[in-house]
């Protein structure tokens, strides 16, 4: 959360000065899951989802995550080909499933299987409030994953949660642009 609330106080993310004493506080008064529960939950109430967005593609969930050496070699050995049938390989390498759509956009479907996420007690999202912007922050992760193997700057179009209502084990779908 310390880099989340770092990049907050960036005059280039476009957020209020205002109100980050709020989020200050919220990291002075609480710890762990609670912490990161109430400054989401206050990062969904107070900010748009486009300045959430700006925020988590610097911050976002497993970024690295002890990956990035597979990730950059993937990258190396297969820039020369179309960005689609890069994709295509990623898919089959990572597990992940990544399309490039007819508009240029990348949509990535992905189950999140850690954090809190892998915890839900019987198909519940354990912080219901802060789903959204909990799966926002993993679209950072995912960003970041695919800016290392794809070697192009991307930036978050959408996430959609919308599955997770029926059982907590279904995909979240993400979509990126170019940046």
């Amino acid at each position: 959360m310390t880099g989340i609330l770092k990049s907050m106080k960036k005059r280039k993310n476009g957020i209020p000065e205002d109100i980050i004493p709020l989020f200050e506080n919220i990291f002075q008064v609480y710890e762990g899951n609670e912490c990161e529960q109430k400054f989401l939950k206050a990062m969904e109430e107070h900010l748009t989802s486009e300045q959430r967005f700006r925020i988590f593609e610097q911050n976002g969930s497993c970024n690295g995550a002890g990956q990035d050496k597979a990730r950059i070699s993937f990258a190396n050995e297969h820039a020369d080909k179309p960005l689609a049938e890069r994709l295509k390989i990623f898919t089959e390498t990572f597990g992940r499933n990544a399309v490039l759509n007819d508009d240029n956009t990348i949509t990535v479907t992905f189950a999140c299987s850690h954090g809190y996420y892998k915890h839900a007690p019987k198909g519940k999202f354990p912080f219901p409030e802060s789903v959204e912007t909990y799966f926002e922050r993993c679209a950072g992760g995912r960003l970041y994953e695919l800016q290392k193997v794809l070697g192009i700057k991307l930036k978050i179009k959408s996430v959609d949660v919308s599955a997770l209502s029926e059982n907590v084990s279904n995909p979240v779908v993400f979509t990126f642009e170019a940046a």
